[in-house]
C-alpha cells in the first residue's frame, strides 16, 4: 500500500498536497528496502525541496548515494508529475506535431478565446526565435517573408547592434503599378538591429512570364538568391486561397488570377507560391510569373511558418503534409484543429 509521506524525523507530514506523488511499498527483501530509501529521498528532494547534503544527512548516506537514491526513484517510475499550467498543453502539442510531420523546432502558444486578434501571441514566440539568432555574435543570415503576422513579429523584436548579420527578402515589396507592399519586413526589422538589409524591390507577380525571367535576371536578385542558400533560419507567413485573402486584398493579384487559382485546387499560399491540399505547388496561374524565391529544402535548417486562425487551417495542414516547412509557431487552438485532421 502507498507510504505516507514523513518528514526528517520519520513523523507524517499533515495536510500536505503536491503534484508530485511518490510510490512505495513496505520493504520486504534488500532491494525493496533501497526503492524505500530512493523514495523517501526523493520525497524530501522534490516537496521538501531539500539539498543532496541536507538528504545525505537525514538518511545518513553519503551525498553521492543522495544522488544516487534519488535517481534510481526516477528510473524506477516511483515520481509522477503534473504540471497545472495552460504551458504544459501547448507543450503537449508542440511535440505532438513535431512527430507527426518531423519538424526541427515548433513553438505552440495559449489560445487567448476572448481575444480577437490570433496573431499576437504568435507573433512574441516568433520575436523571440528571431532574437534568439540575431543574440548570436558570429555573423548569420536571415530570410523572411512577408505578412502582417511577421510584421507584428518584428516590432516585438528588441532593438540591438549586429552589424555583423544579414536580413534578407524572399518576396517583392511592390504591386504591379509600383506601390510599396505595407507589411514590408526586412527593413523594418534591419532597422531594429542595425543588420545588413537585402530587399527585393521586385512586384510580387510579373505581367508575363517573360518579364519574370527579365526580372529575375537582375544581378540583385541572384545576390539575393544565393545569400538565401546560405540562411541560418527561414521564417514565412501563410495565407489561405479566397475572396480578399491578403495576396488579392493588398492588389499584388488579380480577380481573374485569384479565380484560375481557385479553380485550379490551391488551398494556401507561402511567399505567393500556391499549393494544393498535398502540398503540391501548382505549376500554373500567377505562380508562373511569381518573382519571389523558392523556399529552400527544409531537410537542413529551419523553414519556420508563423501562422494561426481557422481561415489558415487548410493551408497549414496541407504544408506540413507536403513538408514545405520543417517548423512551425501557432496557437493551441490552431495546433489541436491540425492535429484532429
Amino acid at each position: 500500500m502507498p507510504r505516507t509521506p514523513r518528514d526528517a524525523h520519520n513523523g507524517p507530514v499533515p495536510g500536505h498536497n503536491s503534484t508530485v506523488t511518490i510510490l512505495g511499498k513496505p520493504p520486504s527483501d534488500t532491494a525493496d528496502r533501497r526503492l524505500d530509501l530512493a523514495a523517501r529521498a526523493a520525497w524530501l528532494y522534490y516537496i521538501r525541496r531539500r539539498t543532496q547534503d541536507e538528504i545525505a544527512a537525514v538518511l545518513n548516506v553519503s551525498r553521492q548515494n543522495a544522488q544516487r537514491l534519488v535517481a534510481l526513484a526516477l528510473s524506477e517510475g516511483l515520481i509522477k508529475f503534473r504540471l497545472d499550467h495552460p504551458v504544459a498543453a501547448c507543450a503537449e502539442l508542440a511535440d505532438r506535431l513535431t512527430d507527426a510531420f518531423g519538424l526541427l523546432c515548433c513553438d505552440v502558444t495559449p489560445t487567448d478565446r476572448d481575444a480577437p486578434d490570433t496573431a499576437a501571441g504568435i507573433a512574441i514566440a516568433a520575436a523571440d526565435r528571431i532574437e534568439a539568432y540575431l543574440s548570436q555574435k558570429a555573423p548569420a543570415t536571415l530570410a523572411l517573408g512577408t505578412g502582417r503576422t511577421l510584421l507584428a513579429a518584428v516590432a516585438e523584436v528588441p532593438t540591438m547592434e549586429r552589424p555583423q548579420h544579414k536580413i534578407i527578402s524572399l518576396v517583392g515589396n511592390l504591386t504591379r503599378d509600383g506601390r510599396a507592399s505595407p507589411y514590408e519586413v526586412v527593413m523594418r526589422l534591419a532597422d531594429r538591429v542595425g543588420a545588413q538589409c537585402y530587399p527585393l524591390p521586385l512586384p510580387v507577380v510579373a505581367d508575363s512570364e517573360e518579364e519574370r525571367r527579365m526580372l529575375q535576371a537582375q544581378r540583385s536578385y541572384t545576390k539575393v538568391g544565393a545569400l538565401v542558400a546560405e540562411a541560418r533560419a527561414v521564417f514565412v507567413g501563410i495565407g489561405g486561397i479566397g475572396w480578399n485573402m491578403p495576396l488579392h486584398a493588398d492588389g499584388f493579384i488579380t480577380d481573374a488570377e485569384l479565380s484560375e487559382l481557385m479553380d485550379a485546387g490551391a488551398v494556401g499560399e507561402i511567399l505567393g507560391w500556391a499549393f494544393d491540399d498535398g502540398g503540391r505547388l501548382l505549376a500554373t496561374g500567377s505562380n508562373a510569373r511569381l518573382t519571389a524565391h523558392r523556399l529552400p529544402p527544409p531537410a537542413d535548417r529551419p523553414i519556420i511558418i508563423v501562422g494561426a486562425g481557422p481561415g489558415k487551417l487548410p493551408a497549414l495542414r496541407a504544408a506540413l503534409h507536403g513538408r514545405l516547412a520543417s517548423g512551425l509557431i501557432t496557437d493551441e487552438a490552431t495546433a489541436a484543429a491540425i492535429l484532429a485532421d
